[in-house]
C-alpha cells in the first residue's frame, strides 16, 4: 500500500494509476488524513470455478444423501399433536 499527498498525487498522477493497474492499493491525504483510496477494479478471484464446482456437486451429494424420516413426517402431516 501506497500513501502520497494529494500534490504529489497530482504531479504523478499517471504513475499511481499504473500502481493501481498492477494491483496496489494506493492512498492519497490531506494534511495527513486520507481522502481517497485508489483500488483496482479487478482482483483475482477467491475461489476458483473448479472450487466452487466442486463445492456443489459436493451438496448435491449431500442431499441425495439425505433422506426424510418419521420426524419430517409428522410434522408434515398436521405436527405431533394431532
Amino acid at each position: 500500500m501506497q500513501s502520497i499527498g494529494i500534490a504529489e498525487a497530482k504531479n504523478n498522477f499517471s504513475a499511481l494509476i499504473e500502481s493501481v493497474e498492477n494491483g496496489e492499493e494506493v492512498r492519497i491525504t490531506r494534511h495527513g488524513k486520507e481522502v481517497v483510496r485508489m483500488l483496482p477494479v479487478r482482483r483475482k478471484p477467491v475461489i476458483t470455478d473448479e472450487q466452487i464446482e466442486r463445492e456443489l456437486s459436493q451438496i448435491d451429494a449431500l442431499h441425495a444423501a439425505i433422506r426424510p424420516g418419521a420426524a419430517v413426517d409428522v410434522l408434515l402431516n398436521g405436527g405431533l399433536g394431532s
